[in-house]
């Protein structure tokens, strides 16, 4: 079956990132993947290659996972630059990063431990 996603092309590059980082494309909605995309867009990540998505997908993942599920796909050294990643995120308040944490929180795939760590949540 056909992805969404996969009809415009650009699932390769982030799709291959996510594998990498430890999540199963499929288990990531096609309008998170799209919506990846446009925030790279819209920040100015004209870098748009398969190393602009790992750092987009690695942090995911760790949202996605925790620390220690992260771990055991990554390492400890990644699981720490992801944690600073959010902690940067959180005190910027207006970046890719905090986009794409908020894109997890709001797509429900965060986890509860990572939202009660860095008291991610909705604040409206």
């Amino acid at each position: 079956m056909f992805g969404l996603f996969s009809l415009f092309g650009r699932s390769t590059a982030l799709e291959g990132a996510l594998k990498e980082a430890g999540i199963h494309p499929l288990l990531v909605p096609e309008a998170v993947k799209l919506t990846i995309v446009r925030i790279h867009k819209r920040y100015g990540e004209e870098r748009r290659t398969e190393s602009s998505y790992a750092d987009a997908a690695a942090l995911l993942a760790y949202c996605m996972l925790g620390r220690v599920p992260f771990i055991e796909s990554n390492d400890i050294p990644a699981a720490d630059r992801a944690e600073d990643r959010i902690e940067a995120a959180i005190a910027a308040g207006d970046s890719a990063d905090a986009k794409l944490i908020m894109l997890a929180l709001h797509s429900g795939l965060i986890t509860a431990e990572i939202a009660e760590q860095f008291d991610v949540g909705d604040n409206s």
